[in-house]
């Protein structure tokens, strides 16, 4: 009886201690382009301090590109808008045209000239002659 609980409870502790040194296997990941430039530092982080710049000035690039074509979208909204009005001002412009050249014929213009009291004359115009008078000096 000399070792034998002793034994057994010195290999309970070692099968507890490798049990929890047991570490869960890490999933294999692809190895495809994207993650080797990922996870085998395909890019250093000096590499990347050096090419910060360079993406910020892309970067900046970019948004003016974006302003830049809100920008343009909005001035074609606004010269749709302003050939609409002007189609619409030219169709107002000719139908009042037309209505004047209308309103002006002779006998329109005699119509209204009835309402108003004046009467369209029945006689030809009369041809005035003036004769010179030596005498005067005319």
């Amino acid at each position: 009886m000399t070792n034998r609980l002793r034994t057994e409870v010195q290999e309970e502790e070692a099968e507890k201690k490798l049990i929890v040194k047991e570490i869960p296997a890490k999933p294999e990941i692809p190895d495809n382009f994207l993650s080797q430039f990922f996870t085998k530092a395909f890019i250093s982080s000096e590499a990347a301090t050096k090419a910060l710049p360079f993406v910020l000035y892309i970067a900046f690039l970019g948004m003016i590109y974006i302003g830049n074509r809100n920008l343009a979208e909005d001035n074609i909204r606004d010269i749709d808008k302003i050939t609409a009005q002007v189609k619409e001002l030219s169709w107002d412009y000719k139908t009042t045209k037309a209505d004047l050249a209308f309103k002006s014929t002779l006998t329109e213009v005699a119509k209204r000239a009835d309402t108003l009291g004046i009467k369209e004359p029945v006689q030809p115009p009369q041809k005035l002659i003036v004769k010179e008078d030596a005498a005067n000096g005319y």
